[in-house]
């Protein structure tokens, strides 16, 4: 069988449980893996510039936007794992109590500083604000980080007091304590996805990668994450 050097571009949801199995395919399926691991927003530039890949990791809607466009496969999405939003402080930090919905408010209008990403997690937390009529008041707050860069890095060098990202990117960052996922009627899961790209190289090897990221011995990976495989 030859050797395919599978490319891929992936957001970083996924990217620690990925981290472990690409080893593990690589060594099963003799076949090697280039990945690059971005945000959201930078993933979305580098298809629009025309790059190419073989394989997109990217949440759902935008795995479908991208098929939409003609970049990705139509019927080629394959669902690896669902994430929600969590509570991250830096390490050592106070935890504050987030545990219901007039606990979250509470904690937000407190916080000096809060941190949010630019990719689902951190546009679900903006009409969040809204919904809970705290945006206003929080306005001034509130730190973004630059696309491809985690809020556990902001929350790391305490440049935020608390921050919300996806759960499997902020439940074992190092620096970071884990508080908690926000409260069951306040909770966005997002589904994390791949595609094959249009025109791809070497798209019977990145559907085996796709196959190993979906098996058994993979739902376990995400699962230590905080992830629902699927």
């Amino acid at each position: 069988m030859a050797v395919a050097e599978i490319k891929v571009l992936s957001t970083q949801a996924t990217e620690d449980a990925y981290r472990e199995l690409v080893p593990l395919f690589e060594k099963a399926s003799g076949h090697k893996v280039i990945t690059v691991f971005t945000g959201t927003v930078n993933a979305q530039k580098r298809l629009a510039d025309g790059e190419s890949y073989d394989m997109i990791i990217m949440a759902g809607p935008a795995i479908d936007a991208q098929i939409e466009a003609g970049k990705a496969l139509a019927g080629s999405r394959v669902d690896l794992a669902k994430s929600g939003v969590a509570l991250g402080v830096p390490k050592g930090a106070p935890k504050p109590d987030i545990g219901n919905v007039a606990a979250l408010k509470d904690t937000l209008l407190k916080a000096k500083s809060i941190g949010y990403s630019t990719g689902p997690s951190g546009v679900y937390m903006l009409s969040l604000f809204d919904r809970l009529g705290v945006a206003d008041q929080i306005k001034g707050k509130l730190k973004r980080t630059p696309s491809g860069v985690f809020v556990g890095d902001l929350l790391a060098k305490r440049e935020v007091e608390i921050g919300f990202q996806q759960v499997s990117e902020i439940a074992t960052f190092p620096g970071v304590d884990f508080v908690a996922p926000l409260p069951a009627e306040m909770q966005q899961t997002t589904v994390f996805s791949s595609a094959i790209m249009v025109g791809a190289k070497q798209a019977e090897a990145a559907k085996r990668l796709v196959k190993f990221l979906t098996s058994p011995q993979a739902a376990e990976a995400f699962k230590k994450r905080g992830m629902e495989p699927g």
